[in-house]
């Protein structure tokens, strides 16, 4: 047998395996770089808490958030056939410009026809003036008339007065005296006469002064008629009632139109808004003119600020169709939304961009309100004590 020398590690030193086994931290440019990563994650998460706690915990944001803008919807107010349209679809207007006119025909007939009506009453009006003043007249003359029957009455008096005695004393007849009555009878039958028609004339002044304010009347009215049918035949041409640009055209040439037809609806694009739907429990903290963070869906990595304008005077859900009834059947509890109103300030290069409809991601930052729940929290503990 032969003898093989093996070489054998002493007792207490390690073997070469061994020796290629040793862990890498044991290394000291390992453990060098573990040692600044861990000092710059620290960094990091300070940084991170430091920031959270100043500003990323006031920071409210929701996805559910849109571009929207108070459309006018156009529509005629008499009817019609559409004769002309002077816009097309997507086509920036200012107000007041022509959209489209009515066939005018029938509304410059009404105009016709109501001022006829008045020049028939101003001549009804005339020729009434006119029989007035031959009345006056005839008034005149029956006030003279009166005047000489009264002359007459007073001359008939004074002769039956002075032939009375003499009658009696016998130095005149009484066939005379008798004659000198009848005469006195008649004078005041004429003067009762030309009262009467003194009366009479007067009476027909009246008449005729009435008929003429009847007349102009008559004219008023159809001064009134003139104008609604002159109101109308200006609303032939539609108008537009603010600038903006023209959507959902759907007015044809030669279409008959009833009065609020829709036909076309203006879009304000330099007027538009943002409402977001925050939850209720993200609201806490939530003021009128705080800063806001948009981020429009379709401009990516583009941040646009804005403000907190105003809030809905109810949640979302009490302005729907059909209102929850919380108090009848069985009850779920869901946090509801709010509609916040949020005023753009883009530049009108992205203002020309934005259309109402398009999503935006809306981030409040509520810091400026910071100490007023603590402050309510104190005014509540102190009202407890």
């Amino acid at each position: 047998m032969t003898e093989e020398t093996t070489a054998r590690p002493e007792a207490g030193e390690p073997a070469p395996a061994e020796e290629a086994k040793t862990s890498p931290l044991k290394r000291k440019g390992v453990r060098r770089a573990l040692l600044i990563g861990g000092i710059v994650i620290l960094i990091l998460l300070g940084l991170w808490f430091v920031r959270y706690w100043t500003v990323g915990r006031y920071l409210e944001s929701t996805d559910d958030a849109y571009v929207q803008a108070d459309a006018v919807v156009v529509s005629p107010k008499i009817g019609g056939y559409v004769e002309e349209i002077m816009v097309a679809e997507n086509q920036q207007v200012e107000a007041g410009d022509p959209l489209f006119r009515i066939d005018a025909r029938d509304y410059r007939s009404r105009v016709a026809q109501a001022q006829a009506q008045i020049d028939m009453a101003e001549a009804n009006a005339a020729g009434l003036r006119a029989q007035i003043a031959e009345q006056r007249a005839a008034v005149d003359r029956a006030t003279a008339q009166l005047a000489s029957a009264r002359s007459e009455l007073k001359l008939a008096r004074d002769e039956v007065r002075r032939y009375t005695p003499l009658a009696e004393s016998g130095a005149e007849s009484r066939q005379t005296l008798a004659t000198r009555q009848t005469d006195l009878e008649r004078a005041e039958a004429a003067v009762a006469a030309a009262r009467a028609e003194l009366d009479s004339a007067r009476r027909r002044v009246a008449s005729l002064e009435a008929q003429v304010g009847q007349a102009r009347a008559q004219a008023e009215g159809g001064e009134a008629q003139r104008e609604a049918a002159n109101v109308d035949l200006g609303s032939t041409t539609v108008q537009a009632s603010i600038s903006g640009r023209i959507g959902n055209k759907t007015v044809q040439l030669g279409q008959f139109v009833q009065p609020g037809t829709r036909t076309m609806s203006i879009v304000p694009t330099q007027q538009l808004y943002v409402t977001a739907n925050f939850k209720e429990t993200q609201l806490g903290l939530m003021r009128v003119g705080q800063p806001v963070t948009l981020e429009v869906d379709a401009f990516s990595g583009v941040e646009i600020e804005g403000r907190v304008e105003s809030f809905a005077p109810g949640t979302g859900a009490q302005f729907s169709l059909l209102p929850p009834e919380n108090a009848t059947g069985n009850f779920t509890k869901i946090v509801q939304r709010v509609p916040v109103r949020i005023s753009i300030d883009a530049t009108p290069e992205i203002l020309a961009r934005l259309v109402p409809g398009m999503s935006v991601e809306v981030t409040v930052n509520t810091r400026s309100a910071a100490g007023s729940l603590d402050q309510m929290t104190e005014a509540r503990g102190e009202g407890a004590d």
